[in-house]
């Protein structure tokens, strides 16, 4: 598509300029889109120009370059010129991981985070379910995983080692 054909920001050019930016793979788990992981927070279209607003997994995400990258060559590709608006207030939280996500990330081998809005997430004891064989008797190994939004478990059942993504 020509970047004129954007210019006059239909309810069509909104909803296909949502759904290139929404189905930007996060580059650390490709696994699940930025959509489902609910980073991806607004998207209007000005003057054929597409202003998308993302919020990193927390303050200092390393990915969030690569992935505002990523939705600006996606839009730029789909004939959107684009603005990131990087948004930290409110900041994300795990709640809003879709549960399209959650699922995607479970056939991956990562444990979904439990609800942030439960107390027990953000200030307790968790149990945390295997993602391969849905058994509870797991246990941490060490607060940081293969990144730093999650953690390293390991299932006492089929003892496998996992990535379980911090509730937030």
């Amino acid at each position: 598509m020509k970047e004129n054909q954007h210019k006059n920001g239909s309810v069509n050019d909104q909803e296909i300029a949502w759904s290139v930016a929404s189905n930007v793979l996060d580059p650390e788990i490709p696994c699940v889109t930025i959509g489902e992981l609910g980073i991806l927070r607004d998207l209007e279209l000005q003057d054929g120009k597409a202003i998308v607003s993302v919020s990193p997994t927390y303050s200092g995400c390393p990915a969030v370059l690569a992935i505002e990258l990523a939705i600006e060559a996606a839009l730029l590709k789909a004939g959107f010129k684009t603005s990131i608006n990087r948004v930290l207030s409110p900041p994300w939280t795990t709640d809003w991981i879709s549960e399209d996500g959650r699922n995607k990330l479970k056939d991956y081998g990562i444990a979904p985070p439990v609800k942030a809005s439960s107390k027990m997430a953000l200030f307790g004891n968790v149990e945390v379910k295997c993602p391969r064989c849905s058994s509870q008797d797991t246990e941490k190994l060490s607060e940081f995983g293969s990144t730093a939004c999650k953690a390293q478990y390991r299932c006492n059942s089929c003892y496998e080692p996992f990535d379980y993504f911090k509730c937030i």
